[in-house]
């Protein structure tokens, strides 16, 4: 398998007031202001898809930050998928909102090595570990949902394979959309 000549320029530029139309520009506008930037490209570019738009802001949100598994789970898992993928949009916002969830940066350090880095606890090393095989074969081996499963309900754990494919296929949309970095 050959991978893809890889461009600097974004496929679909972020759009303005005339391509967002007025609700999504405000919404871009908000949430560019929440990442500290004046233009979140992620927004202002997936913002011309209308109200599809809104549809995935409110999925994702239900994921992040309203999900049921705790911001600091939710961070490692995120910026384990954004370095897995080479991501480098993901990791600059969630190293960031990381941060506010306790992923320091020796945390992030260890992320980028995985779920082989001594430190670990068995909950981190588990979610790491499945977020490896999630993004690398998309299944899970018995031995990781089992280990995943002495740590998080039933709830936990769908809410865990949704974020995960979540965070993935935003992943695959950055890198393909070519969206530019915000800092």
């Amino acid at each position: 398998m050959t991978t893809p000549q890889q461009s600097e320029a974004p496929r679909i530029s972020p759009g303005r007031l005339k391509e967002l139309g007025p609700i999504n520009w405000v919404v871009w506008q908000v949430l560019s202001r929440g990442s500290g930037t004046q233009d979140a490209h992620l927004f202002s570019t997936l913002g011309r898809a209308g109200g599809l738009f809104r549809g995935w802001l409110f999925y994702s949100g239900k994921l992040m930050p309203g999900g049921k598994l705790k911001r600091y789970d939710t961070e490692l898992v995120i910026l384990r998928i954004a370095h897995l993928r080479s991501c480098e949009y993901e990791t600059d916002h969630h190293v960031r909102l990381g941060k506010r969830a306790g992923v320091t940066r020796e945390l992030f350090e260890q992320v980028k090595v995985g779920p082989t880095a001594p430190e670990w606890s068995d909950k981190d090393r588990a979610l790491l570990t499945a977020v490896d095989e999630l993004v690398t074969v998309k299944d899970l081996t018995d031995a990781t949902w089992a280990a995943l499963a002495e740590h998080f309900d039933e709830r936990r754990l769908i809410e865990f394979l949704l974020l995960v494919a979540q965070y993935d296929g935003l992943a695959t949309t950055i890198t393909t959309l070519r969206i530019q970095r915000d800092f």
